[in-house]
C-alpha cells in the first residue's frame, strides 16, 4: 500500500515538479471522483487548465467556482455533453484539440447504476456499455495526438506528462470466482446483454485496449484503476438503497477527498511512467503483463499494481489485445466515420 501520507507529500509537491499550465480533461468531471481529483489537482498545481465535462450546468457551475476558489490561476471550462453518443464524443474532443495543442492528462470515471437490461441508443450500443468502454477509449482515440504532443514538448521548461487513467475495476471479471471470459462472438453484447456480462466485457475491454495502447503509444502510460468503495452519490436516485448502503458500506469506504488525492498521484506520480521514459529504477509499479514500467498498469485504490492472474494471462494469451482493438475500431469506424447504427 502506498501510505497516504506519502501520496499527499508527492502531490503538495506538484506546485514545484510540474510546470505551470499542465493541460487536464476530467470526463463525468462535475461530481464524484473525477470532481475530487480535479480539485486535488487545481489545489497542487499552478495555472492548471482544466476540463469539466458533463450533462448538468448547475452541476458545473459549482464545480468551477470551487475550482477557481481553491486556485484563482486554475483555468477550468466546461464541455457539455451526453457522451453516450460517440459523436458527441467526436465534437466534444474536436473543442479540445481546436483550442489546445497538447494534454497532460485524460481522466475518465463515466458512467451510471441502472437496473435496466440492454438500453440502446441510436448509435446501436448500450447506453452503459458506451460509458464504460466505447465513448473512454473513443476519447483517448481521438485526443492521443495531444497527448503525444504534450510527451514531446521540446520546451525543457514544459511538462511531458502524457498519462490517461480510467477509472473502474480491471478484475471485476475475475472477482468471487469469475470466469474472465470474452465473447469474440458478440462483444458488444448485441444478443448475449446481461448488467453481470456488461461489467465484465467493459472491464476486460477497457484492460487490454489500454495494454495495447501503451505497446503502439510508448510515450504515454494508461493507468486503469480500481476506485474501491467511494461515496460518490452514484445512489442518489435511490435514496433507500443510499441509506442502507451508508452504514453497511462505511468501514470499507475511502473518503472522496482521499480518493482524490490517490487518483491525482494516479495520474501524475513517476510509479506509473511511459516505456519511453528510460531505464526503471527506484519505486516502479509492475505493470499490466507484470513487467516494471510497461506503460500499462492495473492500479488498485491503495496506489499497488493487481498480482499476476493467470485467467487474465490466459484471455491475453489469446490474443485479447489485437481482437479487442479489431473489435473496437469497427465499432468507431462503422458509428463515427460511416454514421451507421452498430451492427
Amino acid at each position: 500500500m502506498v501510505a497516504l501520507n506519502a501520496v499527499k507529500a508527492q502531490n503538495a509537491a506538484l506546485n514545484t515538479t510540474l510546470a505551470p499550465g499542465l493541460v487536464a480533461v476530467f470526463v463525468g468531471g462535475t461530481s464524484g471522483i473525477a470532481l475530487s481529483t480535479a480539485l486535488a489537482l487545481a489545489r497542487h498545481t499552478v495555472s492548471p487548465k482544466i476540463y469539466l465535462i458533463g450533462r448538468s450546468q448547475p452541476a458545473a457551475d459549482d464545480a468551477i467556482s470551487t475550482i477557481k476558489s481553491i486556485n484563482p490561476s486554475a483555468t477550468p471550462t466546461f464541455l457539455k455533453s451526453d457522451i453516450s453518443l460517440l459523436k458527441n464524443v467526436d465534437t466534444v474532443c474536436a473543442e479540445i484539440s481546436a483550442a489546445e495543442n497538447k494534454l497532460n492528462l485524460l481522466f475518465m470515471t463515466p458512467g451510471y447504476l441502472t437496473w435496466k437490461g440492454r438500453d440502446e441508443t441510436a448509435e446501436g450500443l448500450d447506453r452503459k456499455f458506451v460509458l464504460h468502454y466505447y465513448a473512454r477509449m473513443r476519447f483517448i482515440s481521438k485526443l492521443l495526438p495531444l497527448l503525444t504532443a504534450a510527451a514531446q514538448d521540446p520546451d525543457p521548461a514544459g511538462n511531458r506528462l502524457s498519462r490517461v487513467v480510467s477509472v473502474l475495476d480491471p478484475i471485476v471479471a475475475v472477482r468471487l470466482g469469475g470466469t474472465g471470459k470474452l465473447d469474440y462472438h458478440d462483444l458488444s453484447l448485441k444478443n448475449t446483454f446481461t448488467l453481470g456480462r456488461c461489467g465484465a466485457h467493459a472491464s476486460l475491454m477497457g484492460d487490454f485496449f489500454l495494454e495495447g495502447l501503451a505497446q503502439k503509444h510508448p510515450q504515454s502510460s494508461f493507468v486503469h484503476a480500481y476506485p474501491s468503495g467511494v461515496n460518490t452519490g452514484v445512489l442518489r436516485d435511490y435514496p433507500i438503497a443510499a441509506a442502507v448502503m451508508s452504514v453497511l458500506a462505511r468501514p470499507f469506504m475511502v473518503p472522496i477527498e482521499e480518493s482524490g488525492e490517490r487518483h491525482l498521484f494516479a495520474a501524475t506520480s513517476g510509479r506509473y511512467p511511459s516505456q519511453s521514459e528510460g531505464k526503471f529504477e527506484g519505486d516502479i509499479a509492475a505493470g499490466s503483463d507484470g513487467t516494471k514500467g510497461n506503460g500499462s498498469y492495473w492500479v488498485s485504490w491503495d496506489g499497488e499494481s493487481f498480482p499476476a492472474n493467470k485467467k487474465l494471462d490466459r484471455i491475453r494469451s489469446g490474443g485479447a489485445v489485437e481482437k479487442v482493438a479489431s473489435h473496437t475500431e469497427e465499432v468507431f469506424r462503422a458509428v463515427c466515420e460511416e454514421g451507421k447504427t452498430y451492427p
